[in-house]
């Protein structure tokens, strides 16, 4: 009995050197931006690298069909913006407005803006790249409007916000 206790108590020694001898390891998160990204994330952004909305004339209507943007992260710091007013004929006057809007401190606000204007189209459409600082959300407020014999008709278009890193 005595040879058994012997080995029982070495087997119990050298079971407690191994078991104090383990380190546990946490992992860390491989980036900040990542980290970010998750705490973050809204029902207002997406997790892709573009986004995009389409928004048709309330009713249909007698010369607007419809407005579209769409936003794209192009690299890192740099993304391409796209919108479009779509008529149902030619029009006196087609009015695109884009806003590039950037999220600080957990809500939007005009970052960027452009304006156009055209007369006598049934479309007018626009892409623009532009570089923007990185770390943050952004995406693209649009205003669509068509004007024909005094009947103006508009409609508007928002995306989700997409992450530049």
């Amino acid at each position: 009995m005595s040879k058994r206790k012997k080995l029982l108590g070495l087997l119990m020694a050298v079971g407690l050197s191994v078991g104090m001898s383990v380190t546990p390891v946490m992992a860390e998160t491989a980036s900040i931006l990542d980290e970010i990204t998750e705490e973050e994330l809204t029902d207002e952004e997406t997790t892709e690298d573009y986004s995009e909305d389409t928004s048709y004339s309330v009713l249909r209507g007698t010369n607007l069909n419809l407005g579209t943007v769409k936003i794209q992260r192009v690299n890192s710091g740099e993304l391409a913006i796209y919108g479009v007013t779509q008529c149902h004929k030619k029009c006196a006057k087609v009015y695109l407005s884009l806003y590039l809007e950037r999220k600080v401190n957990g809500s939007y606000s005009t970052y960027k803006y452009w304006n156009f204007t055209a007369n006598n189209v049934t479309s007018l459409g626009k892409t623009i790249d532009v570089i923007v600082p990185s770390g943050t959300y952004y995406r693209v407020r649009g205003y669509h409007a068509a004007s024909n014999g005094g009947l103006k008709e508009s409609t508007s278009t928002l995306t989700s916000g997409i992450m530049i890193k």
